[in-house]
């Protein structure tokens, strides 16, 4: 696996893992099969891994504490704060809020470090950034643990141009991690020319548009009860036969190059810059493997604007998140 760099001190596989579909919003899966995708993943070179303590609550951490222990010195953990949860609720219905006050901050760092397992968080992530804490403060309190050596590197989610560059002025920030495809473009406005600058990496999330992009979703109907899916706007009926159909072009693009459609648009987003390192989550291992090999997919000038135009943002129906969750993005 070819590696990339996120700020000055950490190097990672080109294509890391998403953690949070094993046990949180996707519908999860049993605790053996997931280790097993986890082992595989690093068999075949991925080093780095990114969960929460949100998802679940709680349960994302320790599956994957338990999964990397015997491997601790080969991968790179991510982690994020930032929300309130209701330990008494379940999935969604556990967030109440958003809280980075610093006492929160280290509380939260505490408690990953256990669920875990582990002495020290690689890249400790403020999930949201909280409107009534300035992030001078809260990175301040992250800049700590790292001084008292219980994190290695700080990250940032769904930042806007402006806070990252606040943030970076306390403290070097290593990552910034946005939800980025082929069909949610919003960093390319101004995040990405602040991490060129700052040397900063970006991670995106949800490279493969939560699924859609992969083609293997077409029916409302083909989503679990309980998946969290059903609750967006571009996975409503109407706009996912729209959004499906938008997908035929990828799978034609895919088909003629002899790759998946799904490696084909996390290849688009790694040609984006080599700064990138997209973390698409898998649950099965033949997703996982397909994943990691689009690091070895060459696309020419040509290829990369064809897929960009056949894949527009304006082209696609619904907006990415509910207006509530909207509300706590580009901050």
């Amino acid at each position: 696996m070819k590696t990339r760099k996120l700020g000055n001190e950490l190097t990672v596989s080109a294509v890391g893992l998403g953690c949070m579909g094993m046990s949180y919003a996707y519908g999860g899966q049993e605790e053996k099969d997931a280790i097993r995708t986890l082992h595989r993943a690093v068999e075949i070179g991925v080093t780095f891994f990114d969960t929460a303590e949100v998802y679940g609550p709680f349960e994302n951490e320790k599956l994957v504490g338990k999964g990397l222990k015997e491997v601790r010195d080969r991968v790179v953990i991510a982690t994020k704060f930032g929300f309130k949860i209701d330990p008494a609720k379940q999935g969604a219905e556990g967030i109440i809020g958003v809280d980075s006050r610093p006492q929160n901050v280290k509380a939260v760092a505490e408690a990953s470090l256990k669920r875990l397992g582990v002495d020290v968080i690689d890249l400790f992530y403020q999930h949201r950034v909280d409107p009534n804490v300035p992030i001078e403060e809260t990175v301040g309190a992250m800049a700590e643990l790292v001084r008292e050596g219980k994190v290695r590197t700080l990250g940032l989610s769904e930042a806007s141009a402006a806070t990252i560059r606040r943030a970076h002025a306390v403290h070097p920030i290593a990552a910034v991690q946005s939800e980025y495809s082929l069909w949610s473009r919003e960093p390319e406005q101004e995040v990405f020319d602040v991490c060129r600058e700052l040397g900063i990496g970006f991670v995106p999330y949800s490279p493969l548009g939560r699924g859609l992009l992969t083609g293997a979703i077409r029916k409302v109907d083909e989503l679990s009860a309980d998946d969290w899916r059903k609750t967006q706007p571009r996975f409503q009926a109407d706009n996912l036969a729209a959004n499906a159909a938008l997908v035929d072009t990828l799978e034609e693009i895919a088909s003629a190059k002899n790759v998946t459609t799904a490696q084909l648009a996390l290849a688009w987003v790694l040609h984006q810059g080599d700064f990138i390192v997209p973390i698409p989550g898998a649950r099965k291992i033949r997703h996982l493997e397909e994943n990691a090999a689009a690091a070895d997919i060459v696309l020419d000038r040509d290829e990369i604007a064809r897929i960009g135009e056949a894949l527009s943002p304006a082209k696609v129906a619904g907006q990415r998140y509910t207006e509530e969750m909207l509300a706590l993005v580009d901050k």
